[in-house]
């Protein structure tokens, strides 16, 4: 699947997309959303709390 979607990048952007660059790009942007949706279910209640 990360293969049919580096050759698809490259297709549309017509640059060479490297695999392992896609790899940790899709890691680190799963973490990120691990991270948010954490913070969001944490401090939605004071947050909501706060501004009304």
């Amino acid at each position: 699947m990360i293969v049919a979607l580096a050759r698809a990048l490259s297709r549309a952007t017509g640059t060479n997309v490297d695999i392992e660059t896609l790899k940790i790009l899709v890691i680190f942007s799963g973490a990120g959303l691990l991270v948010s949706l954490v913070a969001a279910m944490v401090y939605g209640e004071a947050l909501n709390a706060a501004l009304f």
